[in-house]
């Protein structure tokens, strides 16, 4: 218990310390309202400076994300397991893709993965 106190303590007071020291040494930099605005050439924007933000390309990026890291935390599963062990690995490795395969479906259901209306 000891020990991990003083790691935290280390912790919390090694990040104030960081903080503080680029608190004081940093630039100010003051916020206008014409230097944040768009700049084309000296003339007036025409249109907004923001992009549109395709939802549908948001979730299947996150959807590739989960499923990712699913598939890559699976992939050391066998290398994990012992001989001793390897029906209960295989079963819990099975359980795994089960689930993968039923999100999968359930969103390809959901119409999640269709990239045309």
């Amino acid at each position: 218990m000891g020990v991990v106190f003083v790691f935290f303590s280390f912790s919390l007071v090694l990040s104030v310390v960081v903080w503080l020291i680029s608190f004081f040494l940093s630039k100010r930099v003051y916020q206008d309202f014409e230097k944040n605005t768009p700049f084309e050439c000296g003339f007036d924007p025409n249109l907004s400076a923001r992009v549109p933000f395709s939802m549908r390309f948001f979730l299947l990026a996150v959807l590739f994300l989960i499923f990712d890291v699913e598939i890559v935390l699976l992939m050391p599963l066998s290398l994990v397991l012992s001989w001793s062990f390897w029906i209960s690995g295989m079963v819990m490795g099975v359980f795994f893709l089960v689930i993968l395969v039923v999100g999968l479906f359930h969103e390809w259901k959901e119409g999640s993965l269709n990239w045309v209306y």
